[in-house]
């Protein structure tokens, strides 16, 4: 008896091995040509990291004329804006990768992409508070702010937490009037106060409250000396008030960890890093400036946390050399081509039907073309 078998129509391995060559290649292409497309504001964004970047170059110059040195170590992008470990000025701890990483112009960048998603438009009023911490930042916020010709109303902490604007005679005061006299920014603070805890430098040497004192006065604005905590934060919400004569104040910009602005470490960490558009919800939070605007509807922008801001937007962390204006994601995205991804797909869809049909076709054709088997004749009964 001879045995039957049915082979199933079906694609050769040679041709299955074809297709799957043909479909790395189609993945090496499509990798290897993506799409660049750039972001909202890219103009705005670009000309506000090139304003920074020339900020944080009169610094540098300025701090050479000073003939304050830069140490390597802490400091391997030369960038001159990194402070000392050890300051009669310094108020609190700092986290010296952070500062690394916030001195990088393309934050200026970021700060266009916030403000720009706060609705701020030219002419319009932005409440800032910045302190000796991040220099770097506070640059990139006054060169944001110009770029978009917004009206900010500053306060600013004098002293400055670790690696920051600690020198006590070149504090962010004094980095504040070089970039006036060199007409970089026009932006001055309206009033300063000593800054760290309760905003009164206490647990400072009575020489460090001195040199903070001594560079409020150098800057030609008033010290604000209140009391208490709740004094600090009524006389601040009531200098932006003023400072905006009756105008919407359209965002609140905080740079660092200044204690009346973000309400103490804990207030700090129940904003999150970036754009905030409405108050912490759940657990009790610290009085501060930046709880005042958001209950009051205005988006705050909450610079702090640099390395998590930083990873969001591609930016090095602690780079080893000054990162160069329009890198990032803030900028650009990376992303397939579209028409090359649907025009490979279709390409290994198209060579799968082929193939099956090139074996459908050819098995009908063998089929037609053997020979019938004739039945034997039925015998009669």
């Amino acid at each position: 008896m001879k045995k039957l078998y049915w082979r199933p129509n079906r694609v050769s391995r040679v041709e299955l091995l074809f297709i799957a060559a043909f479909s790395l290649a189609g993945l090496v292409l499509v990798e290897s040509f993506p799409q660049v497309k750039k972001q909202r504001f890219y103009q705005e964004k670009m000309t506000a990291s090139r304003l920074a970047l020339v900020a944080m170059r009169e610094l540098k110059q300025e701090r050479h004329r000073r003939k304050i040195p830069i140490h390597d170590e802490a400091d391997p992008a030369r960038t001159g804006l990194i402070g000392d470990l050890l300051s009669p000025i310094a108020s609190n701890s700092g986290h010296l990768g952070s500062k690394q990483t916030s001195v990088n112009p393309n934050f200026a960048a970021v700060l266009v992409h916030y403000l720009r998603r706060a609705e701020v438009n030219p002419g319009d009023v932005v409440a800032v508070g910045v302190s000796g911490s991040f220099p770097a930042i506070n640059v990139s916020a006054y060169a944001a702010l110009k770029t978009l010709e917004a009206k900010p109303s500053v306060v600013a902490s004098t002293s400055a937490s670790q690696w920051g604007a600690t020198h006590p005679h070149f504090t962010w005061l004094d980095m504040e009037a070089c970039l006036q006299r060199r007409r970089v920014f026009s932006t001055r603070a309206v009033a300063a106060s000593l800054g760290g805890i309760d905003d009164r430098a206490l647990g400072l040497s009575n020489e460090g409250k001195r040199l903070l004192r001594s560079a409020v006065e150098r800057a030609g604005i008033p010290l604000l000396s209140d009391e208490t905590f709740e004094d600090a934060v009524e006389t601040r919400m009531k200098l932006y008030a003023d400072h905006a004569r009756g105008r919407p104040i359209k965002a609140y910009i905080n740079v660092g960890g200044g204690t009346v602005s973000v309400g103490t470490h804990i207030g700090k960490k129940l904003f999150h890093p970036g754009l905030n558009r409405s108050a912490p919800v759940g657990g009790e939070t610290p009085d501060s400036v930046m709880l005042r605007f958001a209950h009051s509807d205005v988006p705050v922008i909450h610079m702090s946390g640099i390395n998590r801001i930083a990873e969001r937007y591609g930016f090095p962390i602690s780079p080893v050399t000054m990162p160069r204006v329009g890198e990032g994601k803030v900028f650009v995205t990376v992303q397939y081509n579209p028409w090359l991804t649907a025009g490979v797909l279709l390409a290994i869809v198209g060579l799968a039907i082929l193939f099956l049909r090139l074996h459908v076709g050819m098995r009908l054709s063998s089929s037609m073309s053997a020979p019938k088997q004739r039945s034997a004749p039925s015998e009669m009964v």
